[in-house]
């Protein structure tokens, strides 16, 4: 059985007894999450065997969507609820299940089940994301469970495709996380999760091989491992630091820590904007993604740079857009305005690029802001990708 690291809880338990009177009054649902560093380590077990000791207990509990991949302790576990109908969709001759969103709005449960928080929802769908339909469920005041593996995390996936050479498709807004009540590392050592991959228990059809040898290499287990303990430790502060009503306790820092980073608009600065994500999370700081036009861009340009500045805006980020030939002035001008303690630049291997990566134009921003502190990361080259 998958081991489970528990964040502290934002909201009181409330008993059964008193929970039939307050639903009327209930506000937003609570959001619980257990998270995985790979597929196989025992979420969607974990999601259940909750769901149950939860109807025991005497909530009203559904499921309301369950991905089984033909597991059969998963579907034996899912047959002990009661689940809301998938709406099937046909799609190229081939039906599909997705959540009925709004039959489970109907249903209005107490609790319902949802796995795999990052999937895409077929084309027709209310939502674009499965997330969004579980935002909505909470708006209507249902608690909701679900999985989700660390890869999926919107401010990781320059990580996750550094390590393991996979692009994940699939992602959801950090903000997802930010926003749960509690969150559940289910763990398993990459030893047993890799025994359980030859025996047929994650994949059941297949040879498992070519997934041994690539994505669940042992190094890579490891350091996926690492990433999901380390988030899962950063809810259990966030959630620590937050008092009953919710609101954040006063920092003991002196400094109130506000990050900048400039970004141009090749494929690279999503490293950029990630590094300033993981730099204000730890530091319970502010995050800024500015691009500073120094003339006309062509259309394939600006849609990068959009790109760009809306994965910002999912990780929390307030972005602007400068104007300016002299690119130092401008970005100095802007860390002045906005109190900036830290700023992250990108490098490439190749010094002699355009704008910041001059040496000339780093020590002509630091004349604007002398007491900040600069970040110059030396930027990955674009790879082959794979998928995920």
């Amino acid at each position: 059985m998958p081991t489970e690291l528990v964040s502290a809880e934002r909201s009181p338990s409330i008993s059964p007894e008193r929970r039939a009177s307050e639903d009327v009054l209930r506000d937003a649902g609570v959001l619980k999450l257990f998270i995985g560093y790979a597929p196989g380590v025992g979420k969607t077990f974990s999601m259940l065997s909750e769901g149950i000791r939860r109807r025991r207990r005497g909530e009203d509990v559904v499921i309301a969507i369950v991905e089984t991949h033909r597991r059969q302790p998963i579907s034996e576990l899912a047959q002990k609820l009661e689940a809301v109908p998938p709406r099937r969709v046909e799609l190229s001759g081939a039906v599909f299940e997705e959540m009925d969103l709004d039959a489970v709005l109907a249903r209005s449960p107490q609790v319902a089940l949802v796995d795999e928080l990052p999937h895409s929802n077929l084309s027709g769908s209310r939502n674009e994301k499965r997330y969004q339909d579980v935002m909505e469920l909470l708006d209507a005041g249902i608690s909701v469970i679900s999985t989700v593996n660390i890869q999926h995390l919107e401010s990781l996936t320059p990580d996750i495709k550094r390590l393991t050479g996979v692009t994940v498709r699939e992602t959801i807004p950090d903000r997802v996380l930010q926003r749960a009540n509690e969150v559940v590392l289910t763990d398993l050592t990459p030893e047993a999760l890799r025994m359980r991959l030859r025996r047929g228990d994650i994949y059941p059809q297949g040879n498992p091989d070519p997934a041994l040898n690539n994505y669940f290499k042992r190094e890579n287990l490891i350091a996926l491992r690492e990433m999901a303990l380390r988030q899962v430790a950063r809810a259990v502060e966030r959630n620590e630091e937050s008092d009953a009503s919710g609101e954040k306790r006063p920092e003991h820092r002196g400094l109130h820590e506000v990050v900048v980073v400039c970004i141009g608009s090749s494929p690279a600065p999503r490293e950029l904007i990630a590094r300033g994500a993981h730099m204000t999370s730890s530091l319970s700081g502010d995050l800024h993604v500015v691009h500073v036009r120094c003339g006309k861009e062509d259309a394939e340009s600006d849609l990068v740079l959009k790109a760009h500045l809306q994965f910002a805006r999912d990780l929390d980020a307030e972005t602007a857009e400068l104007e300016g030939r002299d690119i130092s002035r401008a970005l100095g001008e802007f860390a002045q305005a906005h109190g900036a303690t830290q700023i992250i630049l990108g490098r490439t291997a190749n010094e002699k690029g355009s704008g910041l990566c001059y040496w000339r134009n780093i020590r002509r921003l630091l004349q604007w802001v002398p007491l900040v502190d600069l970040h110059l990361v030396s930027l990955t080259p674009p790879a082959a990708e794979g998928t995920s």
